[in-house]
C-alpha cells in the first residue's frame, strides 16, 4: 500500500471519501480507495446530531480516528479544525491525532467558533497566528505525518488574499495547502499552481464546482475530498426507508434499498471475528 506522501506526490487528484465512523471507513477500503478523510463535519453530524460549527472536541475526534485506524489500513487524513485552540493547542493536537493513527492533519485559519467551509459568516485569524500553529504542528510530529494548512479567507476577501495566505503557509513549512470553497474552474487552476500539493473539496450542494477527477488531475490537484458523500447518502436512504416503514408498517416496499443481512456482516468483517473466536476457543 502506498504511503500518503507517495499518493500526494503523484498529483493525480486521488479521491479521498470521508468517513465519520469506522463502518464508513471499512466500506471505503473495501471498495478500493487509496486513502480516507476523517471528516470533522461528519463527526459533528453523526456523533452529536449537530452542525459543523466548532462543537466537537479533540478527544471526540481522536477517539473516532483511533477506532477508524483499528478498522482499516488506509492512510487517514484527519480534519483537525482550527487545531482546537492556539499554537500550543495545535502542538498537542498533532501529538494526539498522530498517536491515534493520522497520516495527515488538516488545520484551518478560521476564528472560533469555526464553521463548515461552505457556510457563510466565516472569520479568519491573523496570518501570524495561523503560521504559528503550522510551525507548532511541524515541531510536534514524530512520524512522517503531513501538515495540511487550509484557508477560508476566499469568501470574505477573494482569491488573491487566499493565495497570499497559502503562500505564507507554505513558507511556514506546510506540506500541503487547501484553499476552501473556490467558485469556478479558473480559480481552481490558480490554486493548483501553488508550490506544494493542493486539496480540492467537492461538497454536493456546496460552493466548489463538482469538476470530474480527470479535470482536477489535469490541473495538478493531489487529493480530492468527498468528505460527506457517504453521510449524505445515508441520511437520504435512512429518511426514505424509515418514512416507508412508518407509512406502511413494514419494510416490504423498500427492501431494494436495504443491505442484506449477509452484506451487513461482510461490511464489518464478521468472518475475521469468527476466525479469531475459533482460534482462541477453549475446548
Amino acid at each position: 500500500m502506498a504511503s500518503l506522501r507517495e499518493i500526494v506526490a503523484r498529483r493525480e487528484a486521488t479521491l479521498a471519501p470521508g468517513a465519520a465512523n469506522a463502518l464508513f471507513a471499512r466500506i471505503i477500503e473495501d471498495i478500493g480507495f487509496e486513502c480516507c478523510y476523517v471528516t470533522g463535519a461528519g463527526i459533528a453530524n453523526m456523533a452529536l446530531g449537530a452542525p459543523d460549527i466548532g462543537l466537537t472536541t479533540l478527544d471526540e475526534v481522536a477517539a473516532t480516528v483511533s477506532r477508524i485506524a483499528d478498522a482499516v489500513s488506509l492512510p487517514l487524513i484527519v480534519d483537525a479544525d482550527t487545531g482546537f485552540g492556539n499554537a500550543v493547542n495545535a502542538w498537542r493536537t498533532m501529538k494526539v491525532l498522530e498517536r491515534a493513527g493520522a497520516a495527515a492533519i488538516q488545520i484551518e485559519d478560521q476564528s472560533f467558533p469555526k464553521r463548515c467551509g461552505h457556510f457563510s459568516g466565516k472569520g479568519v485569524v491573523p496570518v501570524a497566528e495561523m503560521t504559528a500553529k503550522i510551525k507548532a504542528s511541524l515541531d510536534a510530529r514524530s512520524k512522517d505525518t503531513l501538515v495540511i494548512a487550509r484557508t477560508d479567507v476566499l469568501a470574505a476577501e477573494g482569491l488573491d488574499s487566499a493565495l497570499d495566505r497559502a503562500a505564507a503557509f507554505i513558507e511556514a513549512g506546510a506540506d500541503m495547502t487547501f484553499v476552501e470553497a473556490p467558485r469556478d474552474a479558473q480559480q481552481m487552476r490558480r490554486i493548483a499552481a501553488l508550490g506544494v500539493p493542493q486539496i480540492a473539496n467537492i461538497v454536493h450542494g456546496g460552493k466548489t464546482p463538482p469538476l470530474p477527477q480527470t479535470e482536477l488531475a489535469a490541473m495538478g490537484f493531489a487529493i480530492v475530498l468527498y468528505a460527506n458523500a457517504a453521510l449524505q447518502a445515508a441520511v437520504r436512504a435512512s429518511h426514505e426507508v424509515l418514512d416507508s416503514l412508518k407509512a406502511e408498517g413494514s419494510l416490504e416496499a423498500v427492501t431494494g434499498r436495504l443491505a442484506s443481512f449477509e452484506e451487513r456482516q461482510t461490511a464489518v468483517a464478521k468472518d475475521k471475528w469468527d476466525a479469531l473466536e475459533q482460534r482462541y476457543k477453549v475446548d
